[in-house]
């Protein structure tokens, strides 16, 4: 018997892909929305291939509101997990309106059309690069925010509305409340353990995890590490890195949240989905060339503007509130972002 179903925007990327598989596997009906910038199809059939489950694919951008309107109306949706978005901070700073354009103006038309199909339980995608830089490294969720790069002012922007939205529930309910869990990311990586599914970036790519895979299998020459100088125990940046697989587990417990009575009416909250334990670059290296075998060829490069010494999360609100904590540690996390790299050398490719 299946649970209600879930639209997954962004579902074809590689948080969305995961999420789809844990989704099935726990019962729901999936349905997909993704207009394929920056990911693939063949992800989809690979979550069909793992699960031994159909789910629905629109190809869509959220920013296409009659698209959204005719899927609610075809699909009995429930609940909608928000995945749709750009996201890498780098190219946020040059293209700032693109990431405004596809980050905030998205979110509010998904907003317009759930709020027309009368769908009121939202999973939002967030970020830790939401907060102000803290000085201890270490962040929670009563942190003040203040996203110092385009990216994650976008993020900071739709916890605004979502906040806002929801507000007005908790104040005066008028219908079907909204019941909102924004989950604010760590450094996701890993790949499903099948070695089926994993990270595909379009091109060079902007996170540390796929640019060490793709150096250590001879697609790329060198590995630059942005910054040999931070106050830090080998002086290069600190970040806390979570596996997938944990991170989409996180998504389930916060519908099951949502769904609960004991979540209120008109309640928006913030969760930190982080290991709360935090890993420099170099032990990232060093981990990765000790549980492969493969030597990483690296080079220190100057430090990149808006990037901070040190990052990792206090996730007691989400073991507290959502049941749920990470399980897997580093050593699994590389075990098996290696195993997809080696099996998909070219990512996925039809």
């Amino acid at each position: 018997m299946d649970k209600h179903t879930v639209l997954v925007t962004g579902g074809a990327g590689f948080i969305g892909s995961h999420a789809c598989v844990e989704l099935l596997q726990a019962g729901f009906g999936v349905v997909v929305v993704d207009n394929l910038s920056n990911s693939k199809l063949e992800s989809l059939k690979r979550v069909e291939q793992i699960t031994g489950k159909a789910l629905q694919f629109y190809q869509a951008d959220i920013r296409d509101k009659a698209a959204l309107n005719e899927i609610f109306a075809k699909e009995s949706i429930a609940t909608v997990i928000h995945f749709a978005g750009l996201k890498a901070v780098g190219e946020s700073c040059q293209q700032p309106l693109n990431y405004y354009d596809n980050n905030v103006y998205g979110a509010l038309v998904l907003l317009e059309a759930m709020t027309e199909a009368n769908v009121k339980q939202l999973v939002f995608s967030s970020s830790a690069t939401v907060y102000q830089p803290s000085a201890t490294g270490q962040y929670s969720e009563g942190l003040p925010l203040g996203a110092i790069n385009p990216y994650g002012r976008s993020k900071v922007m739709i916890e605004d509305i979502l906040r806002d939205v929801s507000a007005v529930d908790a104040i005066k309910p008028t219908g079907t409340p909204w019941k909102i869990a924004l989950l604010r990311y760590f450094n996701p990586i890993g790949a499903h353990e099948s070695g089926m599914m994993g990270e595909d970036p379009n091109g060079i790519p902007n996170n540390l995890m796929p640019y060490v895979l793709q150096v250590a299998i001879g697609k790329l020459e060198q590995l630059s590490v942005f910054g040999n100088d931070y106050p830090t125990p080998d002086g290069t940046g600190i970040r806390d890195y979570i596996h997938v697989v944990d991170l989409v587990k996180g998504h389930i417990k916060a519908i099951e949240t949502i769904e609960s009575d004991t979540f209120k009416a008109g309640g928006c909250n913030a969760y930190n989905l982080g290991t709360g334990k935090g890993y420099s670059v170099l032990d990232i290296v060093n981990t990765f060339e000790k549980v492969t075998g493969r030597k990483v060829n690296y080079k220190f490069a100057p430090k990149r503007a808006g990037d901070l010494a040190e990052s990792f999360a206090n996730s007691e609100l989400a073991a507290k509130e959502l049941n749920w904590t990470a399980d897997k540690n580093l050593d699994d996390m590389i075990v098996d972002a290696w195993n997809w790299q080696l099996k998909n050398p070219q990512g996925y490719v039809n």
